[in-house]
C-alpha cells in the first residue's frame, strides 16, 4: 500500500514500533480499567509488571488479560503521535492500518481458541466445543464465529482497497472497519459467557457497552463529507449564473 501510494518506506518500521506499542499498552490498560479496576488499583504494579509477590513469595503471573476495546484505544493514540512526528496524514495512515488490523483481530481469536479463552455459554448445537482446561460442557465456539468475521471483514476492507484506493475519501475504510467490527463484536457477545462477575447484573455485557461508541464513530467517518468535496460543491454552486 505504501509502495502504491507512492509513500516513503522508511517510515514503515517505525510505524511497527509505534503499532505494537500502542496495541499491548492500550490493551492492557484496557483490562485494568474496564474490568479488573477493582483488582488493580490495590496492586498498581501487577499492572506494569508480569509477577506478584505475596504470601507465597515471587509467582511469575505473565501478563493475565489484555483488552480489544484498550488495544484500538491504544492504536488510535499511538497512530497520532506517529503522525505528528511523520508528518503523515492521520486518517489516510489509519485507513490502510485497519486492513491489517481486521487480519490480526482473525489470528488473535484462534489464539484464543486455542488457549481456551473467552469461551462460549453452554449450548447443544452440533458444532459446540468441549473446552476441557475449563470443564466437559458443550459450548458455543464464540472464538471461532469472530475470527470468522474478521477475516470476512479483511477481506471486504482490502477489496474496496483495491477497487478504488487512494480515490476513497480519507477515514472511510476507518469508518467501515469500526462499524463492521464493532457490530460483530457486539452480537458475538451474546454467545460468550461473561468475563467478570459484576457483568452479570448489566442489561448487556461490558464488551457490548464499549462497542456502541466505536460503531457511532464508525457511521460518523462514512456518512462524513470531506473537505475537498465541500469546496468542490461550494465552487460549483459559485460558479453558476445568478
Amino acid at each position: 500500500m505504501f509502495q502504491k501510494e507512492g509513500l516513503d518506506e522508511k517510515t514503515l518500521s517505525p510505524l511497527l514500533i509505534y503499532i505494537i506499542a500502542g496495541t499491548i499498552i492500550g490493551a492492557r490498560l484496557g483490562q485494568v480499567f474496564f474490568y479488573e479496576f477493582g483488582y488493580f488499583k490495590h496492586h498498581l504494579l501487577e499492572i506494569i509488571f508480569p509477577f506478584r509477590i505475596g504470601s507465597k513469595g515471587f509467582e511469575w503471573t505473565g501478563y493475565q488479560g489484555l483488552a480489544s476495546h484498550g488495544g484500538a484505544i491504544g492504536i488510535v493514540i499511538a497512530l497520532a503521535l506517529y503522525c505528528k512526528k511523520y508528518k503523515q496524514g492521520f486518517l489516510r495512515t489509519i485507513d490502510k492500518i485497519v486492513i491489517a488490523v481486521a487480519l490480526a483481530g482473525f489470528f488473535i481469536r484462534t489464539g484464543n481458541l486455542f488457549n481456551s479463552e473467552i469461551i462460549g455459554k453452554p449450548t447443544d448445537v452440533s458444532w459446540a466445543f468441549i473446552f476441557e482446561r475449563v470443564d466437559l460442557i458443550p459450548r458455543h465456539p464464540s472464538q471461532v464465529y469472530e475470527a470468522a468475521a474478521y477475516l470476512l471483514i479483511f477481506f471486504i476492507l482490502w477489496g474496496m482497497y483495491q477497487h478504488k484506493g487512494i480515490e476513497l475519501k480519507s477515514g472511510f475504510l476507518f469508518g467501515w472497519f469500526l462499524i463492521l467490527v464493532f457490530s460483530a463484536r457486539f452480537l458475538v457477545e451474546f454467545t460468550k459467557e461473561n468475563q467478570e462477575a459484576f457483568e452479570r447484573t448489566l442489561p448487556i455485557n461490558m464488551g457490548q457497552i464499549l462497542s456502541l461508541p466505536f460503531i457511532i464513530a464508525g457511521l460518523y467517518f462514512v456518512l462524513r463529507k470531506n473537505k475537498m468535496q465541500n469546496k468542490e460543491i461550494d465552487c460549483k454552486f459559485k460558479s453558476q449564473p445568478s
